[in-house]
């Protein structure tokens, strides 16, 4: 029996966080932003002195770090990172750690155990590979190179970042990211077989969730 999970996977700048969290908000589903986990821990680790190349010691912080999510924010050990996690040294400090087998399985039970408290709403880059490969909906997010790096530019404009990298920047970041994601070993960012893919580009954010949530309320609700 499938799950009552909805899991959305992408590269990164596709939408997947807001849409996430608006689509879990429509179902009244639990919102699992598994991104924030990944750069928990790369943050944990620079501050631990933990080099992100070490998986072995990114492993003994994982059975260190208690993450909680109250709403919209992050909290690692009792404090909250929102606002730390959520800069691009962490976004690419989140891809090196996530590459290190022992750290996906390591946090692999942890992110499972969201599924048990009802219905999930899921995102990021392997929920519908390998976290819940049982999911009800699996939608796989895309978009241009283009689109991705101005919406990335947008939301670090509106949260006051200086200096702001440039578009160009970003959509540099972007490309490295998405290389970085789609050949490591373990987990590589890909689309499910069974995955429904929808390009955003050119798409409001409304327009998305709406059609999540249309797919969501067939397959689960109904």
């Amino acid at each position: 029996m499938k799950k009552r999970v909805v899991a959305i996977d992408g590269p990164a700048g596709s939408g997947k966080s807001t849409v996430a969290r608006l689509v879990a908000k429509r179902l009244g589903f639990i919102y699992l932003d598994t991104g924030a986990i990944y750069r928990s821990l790369a943050w944990l680790a620079q501050r631990k002195g933990v080099s992100w190349g070490d998986e072995e010691g990114l492993a003994r912080l994982c059975r260190e770090m208690e993450i909680g999510f109250e709403g919209d924010r992050v909290f690692v050990n009792g404090e909250d990172v929102t606002s730390k996690i959520r800069t691009e040294e962490m976004g690419q400090g989140a891809s090196v750690v996530s590459a290190h087998s022992k750290i996906r399985e390591s946090l692999l039970a942890l992110q499972r155990d969201f599924a048990l408290k009802g219905g999930l709403v899921a995102e990021g880059r392997d929920m519908g590979t390998v976290v819940f490969p049982d999911a009800a909906l699996k939608v796989f997010l895309v978009a241009s190179v283009e689109e991705r790096a101005r919406r990335r530019w947008v939301e670090l404009k509106e949260r006051g970042v200086s200096p702001l990298p440039s578009l160009e920047e970003i959509g540099d970041m972007i490309c490295q990211r998405d290389l970085q994601d789609s050949n490591r070993k373990t987990a590589p960012l890909k689309k499910a077989h069974d995955a429904v893919e929808l390009d955003t580009t050119g798409l409001s954010i409304p327009q998305v969730v709406e059609r999540i949530v249309g797919w969501a309320r067939e397959r689960i609700q109904s």
